[in-house]
């Protein structure tokens, strides 16, 4: 099978078409509870696939959680594959948050279950941890390009225990997150009109203006909405790299169902709220 168009590009167009706001899948338990919905495999279809449903066809990208399918065993993971072809056939880019990192051989069998082409969870990208060392990720990096898919690799999250490894100063005098975000920046050098190697730095993660985030990649976002960083936020926390910025929001839409209408309107105006800000910028 041929490969995609490059992930970067493909992002960049359905950014510019639907506005950059990515909707997190995230069918925890507790909200499962929410909607009303046991805490079983019957559940969390209907969850996920409901949230498919309502806003595949309007948003740039969705982000499965998978954790939260393969609790479930091989009844959760085939749900999941069924999630990623029902939104990618209604035109979102898929982003799969697996958070996967090894060496060698291992790295490489997590790269084909996500970025091959044939595989029943290929997804446009992945969520991978570069903290075996950057180079352990060259596998992904590499059938990534081959398939026409992406990688957003963890940089600057917000979760408190990241900093003592982000935030670390190397001999070099750089941070590991500046290093990563280097790293990036290299496997981006020319592409246009975006590269597909991205990082996930957090919305909440405070002052980032001794950090170059214009890696020219995407920059997955977390913590807009429920873990409260707000659309206005964002040109004060990522700057001149705010274009390139692809916020997640996940509770602050999923709180809204079952109800498909609510589930919508709630994308929705997320949508245009960061759409405005970013156009703002």
């Amino acid at each position: 099978m041929s490969p995609l168009e490059p992930f970067g590009a493909r992002l960049r167009r359905v950014m510019d078409e639907r506005g950059p706001l990515c909707v997190g899948i995230d069918p925890h338990a507790s909200l499962l509870s929410e909607w009303g919905l046991n805490d079983d495999v019957a559940g969390l279809e209907r969850f996920s696939r409901t949230v498919v449903a309502a806003v595949a066809d309007r948003v740039a990208v969705m982000k499965p959680q998978s954790a939260f399918f393969e609790r479930f065993g091989s009844r959760g993971v085939a749900v999941l594959e069924r999630v990623v072809r029902e939104a990618r056939e209604a035109g979102t880019l898929v982003v799969m948050d697996a958070k996967r990192g090894d060496i060698g051989s291992t790295m490489a069998g997590y790269a084909e279950a996500f970025l091959s082409k044939d595989a029943p969870l290929f997804s446009d990208a992945l969520t991978v941890s570069p903290y075996l060392g950057y180079g352990s990720l060259s596998p992904a990096v590499s059938l990534a390009r081959e398939s026409g898919a992406g990688l957003f690799v963890l940089a600057l999250t917000s979760n408190p225990e990241g900093a003592e490894v982000q935030h670390a100063v190397r001999g070099d005098g750089r941070t590991v997150g500046a290093t990563m975000l280097a790293h990036l920046a290299a496997e981006n050098t020319g592409e246009e009109p975006l590269g597909s190697f991205g990082a996930v730095v957090g919305a909440t993660v405070g002052d980032l203006s001794s950090y170059d985030l214009d890696i020219n990649g995407p920059l997955l976002a977390p913590g807009v909405g429920a873990q409260g960083a707000t659309a206005a936020d964002l040109p004060s926390v990522f700057g001149a790299a705010v274009r390139n910025v692809v916020p997640n929001v996940s509770r602050g839409v999923l709180r809204h169902g079952p109800d498909a209408g609510a589930l919508r309107a709630a994308a929705e105006r997320f949508a245009g709220e960061i759409r405005d800000v970013v156009a703002g910028g």
